[in-house]
């Protein structure tokens, strides 16, 4: 149809699908490197919601427990125990990977409260620490 304005459209389409398109930007890395890497790690261990947060109910969505539902007025211990896996064990094994390496924490404010000596670990081998929020 003549006039017709489509999302096919570059001109009429809101978003920049094209970018750089055939001429990208010489980033000049160090050494001509060409590729650059950025690690990026989610802390939120401790940050989930529980009653013992003074949440209402327990953490449903942020899990690997399939059809998880929030349980009012009660502590979900199954749900409690992955993210204690996560600061007691899977913290340290990356940290012990990766404390050469400058990464970024993407965490959440109260996780990191009731982490103290992960915060520690993450200062001390000069990592970036980003919050995400509070909770």
């Amino acid at each position: 149809m003549k006039g017709r304005k489509t999302a096919m459209q570059p001109s009429r389409y809101p978003r920049d699908m094209l970018g750089y398109g055939a001429n990208p930007l010489d980033a000049q890395w160090p050494g001509g490197a060409k590729l650059a890497v950025r690690i990026v790690l989610n802390y939120e261990e401790g940050g989930e919601n529980c009653v013992l947060h003074g949440d209402a109910a327990s953490e449903a969505f942020l899990s690997e427990i399939v059809g998880a539902a929030p349980w009012p007025g009660q502590r979900h211990l199954n749900m409690e125990s992955i993210y204690e896996y996560g600061a007691r064990a899977g913290f340290w094994r990356l940290h012990r990977l990766m404390k050469d390496l400058l990464i970024t924490v993407y965490d959440v404010a109260t996780a990191l409260a009731r982490s103290p000596d992960q915060v520690g670990a993450m200062k001390a081998a000069g990592w970036g620490i980003a919050s995400h929020g509070l909770k």
